[in-house]
């Protein structure tokens, strides 16, 4: 049996924690930021996780399954 070879956009995008779930960034916050208000664009700044339903697709990704 082969390995499974990880995808690299998803190496690059996710993070497994200690506990084993999968942490991730929030979008919009790269551009057209004068917008958005001050309390929005810090809400997404701070890391959150993966949501349960599409934790087994991450982890396919991963080459965690």
């Amino acid at each position: 049996m082969p390995k499974v070879k990880t995808k690299s956009s998803a190496k690059k995008r996710f993070k497994v924690t200690g506990t084993g779930k999968i942490a991730r960034k929030h979008a919009f916050k790269s551009h057209i930021l004068t917008k958005k208000s001050k309390k929005r664009k810090r809400k997404l700044t701070h890391k959150t996780l993966v949501h349960t339903t599409n934790e087994d697709q991450v982890k396919l990704m991963l080459g965690m399954k």
